[in-house]
């Protein structure tokens, strides 16, 4: 039956129903025609029962209570002492009669990934995205966090586990990580310190921007309390806590750190088809250093929403994107070669339509930086195997 079926390119289980209509008769004998898929006898109840449900929703509706549901029609039908159908079938029976006033949810198609910036929607360009995961506990009582990243299209994994995730730290995971990789033309951070810099003070640009500045990556934040921007490393950071830590149960940082190397490991060749079919990645510089004086090149984008007033607070000022676009999402690109900042509109809905709200004059500042003492910044060797 399976070579027939595939001979004649159906399914094996039309092949089997016909097999079972023949039985032991004659092929000639057999009745070839199309059945109707319906039961020959069916359970629908009388239409006079039909016509009980739909009085008593009538009753109740106008009724001081004013509750009219499955639930209602059926206590009221067993308070009377009358046959009461199912709640199921009293529901499909107020379906049937267009009498259900509830309003279904409008399901509309998701936006394709990564729509808030154009090329890496139509797979020009890579993102790889960054983020910490916190609240791990060691049997010894050791705090763990772990340092994670994912590329976007190529799901090229990555996770370095340490006692406590500083600045510091994550400069020297990202160089090595990115001298292995390459690099990509965007990399995704959360609104975390860490990543961005200190938020007390106006205009700053942290440690971990000025380095993707200085290699030619474009620093993007994720809007804070917003859905779905942060869903492919989110998504990583639960599977390696369910496949990792949840699995194994490491007694100590060394263990962990060799386990999560050989999931790592793992899951880069898993995913090794995606990342051949990924957009093409830079190669690392070979002479290069960081200097955190070094002028402001490229850009940054932050993924922002507006006020009631359609003003955007950014960088501890307020800049006026558009009146009528209150309350909602835009990408907010600042332009240190063109000193300028551009707002652009955002729409999952319509996520190929992202217009030019307004641009503003901005001027990065000119004061020296002064978070570390150091002007030049050399990352140290990866003790992480996983490279």
């Amino acid at each position: 039956m399976r070579a027939i079926a595939r001979r004649l390119g159906i399914a094996l289980k039309t092949v089997q129903r016909w097999v079972a209509r023949a039985g032991t008769q004659r092929l000639d004998r057999v009745d070839w025609r199309d059945q109707p898929s319906t039961p020959r006898r069916t359970r629908r109840l009388p239409a006079d029962v039909e016509d009980r449900v739909v009085e008593v929703r009538r009753l109740l509706l106008a009724s001081d209570l004013g509750e009219c549901g499955a639930l209602a029609i059926q206590f009221f039908l067993r308070d009377a002492g009358e046959p009461a159908p199912s709640l199921s079938t009293i529901g499909r029976i107020l379906l049937r009669r267009g009498l259900l006033d509830g309003q279904r949810r409008v399901r509309r198609p998701p936006p394709p990934r990564g729509w808030y910036l154009p090329d890496l929607a139509d797979k020009r360009v890579e993102l790889d995205s960054f983020d910490v995961i916190e609240g791990l506990t060691l049997p010894t009582g050791d705090d763990v966090h772990v340092l994670t990243g994912v590329s976007y299209h190529g799901r090229f994994a990555a996770a370095w586990p340490h006692q406590s995730v500083v600045t510091n730290i994550i400069l020297d995971e990202l160089v090595q990580h990115w001298r292995l990789a390459g690099l990509p033309d965007y990399a995704q951070f959360d609104n975390d310190t860490r990543f961005q810099g200190p938020h007390n003070l106006p205009d700053t640009f942290g440690r971990v921007i000025r380095l993707c500045l200085s290699l030619g990556v474009t620093p993007v934040f994720a809007p804070p309390r917003e859905t779905g921007f942060q869903a492919a490393i989110e998504s990583f950071n639960g599977l390696w806590q369910s496949k990792v830590w949840n699995r194994f149960l490491p007694a100590s940082l060394d263990e962990l750190r060799e386990r999560s190397a050989r999931y790592i490991i793992a899951s880069r060749h898993r995913h090794r088809d995606l990342l051949l079919a990924a957009p093409a990645r830079r190669c690392f510089p070979t002479l290069w250093s960081l200097d955190l004086q070094a002028e402001l090149k490229g850009r940054v984008i932050y993924l922002r929403r507006t006020n009631d007033h359609g003003q955007l607070d950014l960088l501890g000022h307020s800049y006026l994107a558009n009146a009528l676009w209150a309350r909602r999402l835009i990408r907010a690109e600042v332009d240190f070669q063109d000193h300028s900042l551009k707002l652009f509109s955002l729409r999952r809905s319509q996520p190929h339509e992202q217009s030019l709200l307004s641009q503003h004059t901005y001027i990065p500042p000119s004061r020296p930086f002064r978070e570390i003492s150091s002007k030049s910044y050399t990352p140290k060797p990866s003790h992480d195997p996983n490279d």
